[in-house]
């Protein structure tokens, strides 16, 4: 597969991790949902995959998951794990580890909720495995590692263990959230291959777009 503008272009101003880090806001009141940065719109998600040409994924059986090291710091003694739990949170209260305390987790893939995020997972929106595939494979392994750590692009969620395990590595095509938060999914997951340079596969293409056209 060869290397498209948009993959040259991320692998030579790929920023560091650590500037990866955004305001982490923690609203009050009832448990809400994963607080997942805003997506592009339906529209310039549509525009973007419109402008994706349908290529079969590759090098699917050299996948790696250790080629993509997580967790890593992120802010003061916040590792990724950590700093997502904190900021998809409600009321979330933290130690000097930055480990939640106490707070309230709801998980936008299923509606399931906790008071307890170790029940929940940090998913990857896009899956290491699927990002691999799609372009991945010819990235550096730090260049893996910021893609596995980004917490800018809305590429790292947390959800219920039960629903990241029904996810696993699959895309659109064979893996939906609920019908409530497919829309923001959709739109999600064509901004972080459309950023990263990442391709799709046809299935794939005409699944997001089925989304995309009814957001």
């Amino acid at each position: 597969m060869a290397l498209t503008g948009s993959i040259r272009r991320f692998l030579s101003c790929l920023p560091a991790a650590a500037a990866l880090v955004a305001a982490t806001v923690v609203a009050g009141g009832s448990p809400a949902q994963a607080a997942l940065p805003t997506p592009i719109s339906a529209a310039t998600a549509r525009l973007y995959l419109d402008g994706m040409t349908a290529t079969p994924e590759t090098h699917a059986d050299s996948y790696d998951r250790t080629l993509f090291p997580t967790w890593i710091k992120i802010s003061g003694s916040c590792d990724t794990r950590k700093w997502i739990v904190k900021r998809d949170g409600t009321d979330v209260t933290t130690d000097t580890s930055c480990k939640a305390t106490s707070g309230s987790w709801a998980s936008p893939y299923d509606g399931a909720t906790t008071t307890n995020p170790s029940t929940f997972d940090v998913d990857h929106l896009v899956p290491l495995s699927e990002a691999w595939a799609s372009g991945a494979w010819a990235w550096t392994t730090a260049q893996r590692q910021a893609f596995a750590n980004d917490v800018t692009r809305p590429q790292l969620v947390l959800v219920s263990a039960s629903s990241n395990r029904s996810k696993g590595d699959r895309d659109p095509a064979e893996w939906l959230p609920q019908a409530s938060y497919r829309c923001t999914y959709a739109r999600a997951w064509v901004q972080v291959k459309q950023y990263y340079g990442l391709g799709v596969d046809s299935a794939e293409k005409t699944a997001l777009t089925g989304i995309l056209d009814n957001c």
